[in-house]
């Protein structure tokens, strides 16, 4: 069981956040400890915020008042609500916030169900509840409860793995579900910064997603269209319009995700974490199988965009441990559709994993144009050898010789031409 502790300022938008969950019967409220239970069983944002703010006092130096916890059991434990209430009780109990007020949610949204905890780490007389080595003391009290109740031990688990999404499976059925389940928490949890690259997402769980244009009252608007995909790709079912999964997933919202992916993407360094992952792979790869294969070990999935000849026209990588995802263009131009192409020309599209032609990518950046000037042995061993050199930097005297051997080149070349 993996827990996850975050704290803010703000109780009213934790609380609508779990409160959205439990409108959308895709949660509910599994226990409350000090704030008052409605008679008819069901809690308002707006009166579980008011119980909250009564217990803070009128000054406190704490910035960030609220705490909010996630227990996240291993997808294969299977836990009655009784039970998930007594986990989330006595986390909060030996964490020491047992006198604290707080609300239990459970979620189900994801595919398995874990809970979250609303909860405040400032006591009625203002004095933060001790924080010291919170993370080790957490991990734990995991570890008790995990023996007590009998779960799959989070050691040894992938960090990625506590948020693992289920691809669309045309025989269960109940469309809006599984694929509600699936592009929710993907736009709350991945960085993205462009349509392209949060369809490459949503492909890994057999979901496509389109833009529509139209005009309503004689207003403009744009809109996406979610589609349930079968194992080739094509639409399996009706599409359903993004109002069906609220706001979150809509295209005003995913516009303004991929801003703010775009700021913290530089911020985190993302892009500087993948490049060397996916160079140290390319080097050691023979064939498209292999790559896939040799990311996967790595977190890491691969998705490819072909046209009508089956050329590679697109690159995608989704790195499952920072939840980035990321064009091969972004990368540099040695991760570009180009290099790719060029590397896996005798090699046959995997399946599942590769754009159906046709589809439209309004906001991916284009990839370098092909040079047939260059030949296949030659492009690919330049990338490759570029790719190397982010590895370490070059040193002065390197540099000079590199120098003077490029313009020996140089004069070879021209006194090549003239004897042609």
């Amino acid at each position: 069981m993996i827990a996850k502790i975050t704290t803010g300022k703000d109780i009213y938008g934790v609380l609508a956040y779990n409160q959205e969950k439990v409108n959308e019967g895709l949660g509910k409220v599994l226990a409350s400890n000090i704030i008052p239970e409605p008679e008819d069983g069901r809690f308002s944002v707006v009166a579980c915020t008011e119980a909250f703010n009564r217990w803070l006092p009128s000054h406190y130096r704490t910035e960030k008042p609220v705490i909010h916890i996630s227990l996240n059991p291993h997808p294969d434990d299977k836990l009655t609500d009784e039970q998930l209430a007594d986990i989330g009780l006595e986390y909060m109990q030996q964490m020491g916030y047992g006198v604290q007020p707080y609300l239990i949610f459970k979620h189900s949204d994801i595919g398995r169900e874990h809970i979250h905890i609303v909860s405040l780490q400032v006591d009625s007389e203002g004095k933060k509840i001790k924080d010291s080595k919170r993370n080790l003391r957490s991990v734990a009290i995991t570890e008790k409860l995990e023996k007590k109740y009998r779960l799959h031990p989070a050691k040894g688990q992938k960090q990625s793995e506590q948020w693992q999404f289920k691809p669309f499976d045309v025989e269960k059925g109940d469309l809006k579900k599984q694929i509600g389940s699936v592009v929710k928490p993907a736009v709350a949890l991945y960085r993205f910064q462009t349509m392209g690259e949060y369809r490459a997402l949503l492909s890994l769980y057999n979901i496509g997603v389109e833009e529509v244009q139209g005009t309503r009252n004689g207003k403009l608007y744009r809109g996406l269209l979610y589609s349930a995909l079968d194992v080739e790709g094509n639409k399996a079912g009706t599409p359903i319009k993004s109002s069906a999964f609220g706001k979150t997933v809509g295209f005003d919202a995913l516009e303004e995700r991929m801003e703010k992916s775009t700021v913290l993407i530089k911020e985190k360094g993302y892009r500087e974490r993948l490049r060397p992952l996916v160079a140290v792979v390319m080097r050691e790869i023979g064939d498209e199988t292999e790559l896939r294969q040799k990311l996967k070990e790595k977190d890491i999935d691969l998705y490819l965009r072909r046209n009508n000849t089956g050329r590679i026209t697109g690159v995608t990588f989704i790195d499952h441990q920072s939840r980035c995802v990321l064009n091969g263009s972004r990368l540099g131009k040695e991760f570009s559709a180009n290099v790719f192409n060029d590397l896996f020309r005798e090699s046959p599209s995997v399946k599942g994993h590769t754009k159906q032609v046709g589809e439209k990518e309004p906001f991916t950046p284009l990839a370098e144009p092909f040079s047939p000037a260059n030949s296949q042995a030659g492009h690919i061993e330049s990338a490759i050898s570029s790719l190397f050199s982010i590895f370490s930097p070059e040193s002065e005297s390197y540099t000079e010789n590199q120098q003077q051997l490029r313009k020996k080149q140089k004069k070879k070349k021209r006194r090549y031409g003239r004897q042609m």
